[in-house]
């Protein structure tokens, strides 16, 4: 993992995936001041108000296109928590935007879970060791569809590494997750990676020039959408959720995401034959 970032191993912490490494950083880090960005994956806030903390919010707007204004974000938190690209909103965040939120004495922490699925993995901060206090974490399960394994990483200054390494529970990665790790990070298997990416995007954009068909059903897709999920706006969002359950295709509701209500729907990009015959659903669902 260290030689596929470019770094030394002592800025690497394997975990049993990336949202053990949630846990961690809520256990391990001394922080009186920690700040979720949403909408976003849970797991983070979860496992900070799990370990007593208290959490506050930045909430991103529909107007602004779910993009975050660093200057929103207080400047006394010592704890930041951003994804890039964003579950479930599909905003790639430029490097430079969140590199920004940098500060001396806060930890900046970004989940790049799904970055591999964007082309290029362009905005990652993964390989950076001059921004002070930046914690990347990422998943190897996503894009190889190994979440029952339980396998990602950690990427942090030696310092931090170490705080995490001692709040974690003995041999929490097993062997079949080791070799997995070890076979994701070959040439072969970055390269499909890298194939995959530019397949998603052009499956993406399939599935968003069909949803547009829809818009005179009030359907509006969250747009630039730049990871392997889409959001969509809908009003009659949780019925059609329901009669779309009936025909065989499952969506992510969208009101258990902070910022979000029940208009919201998250999608996830599939290939054309199974879009296709989602459009056709969703078409008789409304």
């Amino acid at each position: 993992v260290a030689a596929r970032h470019g770094l030394p191993v002592e800025r690497v912490l394997l975990t049993a995936g990336a949202a053990e490494a949630f846990v961690l950083l809520a256990r391990a880090l001394k922080v009186s001041r920690p700040v979720v960005v949403h909408p976003q994956f849970t797991e983070p806030e979860a496992a900070l108000r799990d370990a007593g903390h208290s959490v506050d919010r930045v909430l991103l707007r529909e107007t602004d296109g779910f993009r975050l204004d660093p200057a929103a974000v207080p400047d006394d938190a010592d704890l930041v928590v951003i994804g890039n690209p964003t579950n479930p909103t599909s905003v790639l965040h430029p490097a430079a935007t969140l590199a920004r939120l940098a500060r001396p004495r806060r930890t900046l922490v970004v989940d790049e879970a799904f970055m591999d699925a964007v082309p290029g993995e362009r905005e990652a901060l993964a390989d950076r060791t001059d921004v002070p206090g930046l914690v990347v974490l990422r998943s190897l399960t996503k894009t190889w569809g190994l979440a029952g394994l339980r396998i990602g990483y950690v990427l942090a200054a030696p310092d931090i590494i170490a705080q995490l390494e001692r709040a974690q529970p003995l041999w929490p990665v097993s062997t079949p997750a080791l070799a997995a790790a070890e076979a994701c990070m070959e040439t072969r298997a970055l390269a499909e990676a890298a194939h995959a990416a530019h397949r998603i995007a052009a499956d993406r954009a399939h599935l968003i020039a069909g949803l547009r068909e829809f818009a005179s059903h009030g359907l509006g897709v969250a747009e630039p959408a730049e990871g392997p999920f889409i959001l969509l706006h809908l009003p009659q969002a949780a019925g059609v959720r329901s009669r779309l359950r009936t025909l065989g295709y499952a969506v992510r509701r969208g009101d258990t995401f902070p910022g979000l209500d029940d208009s919201w729907l998250r999608l996830a990009v599939r290939d054309r034959e199974t879009t296709d015959g989602f459009l056709r659903a969703l078409a008789r669902a409304l």
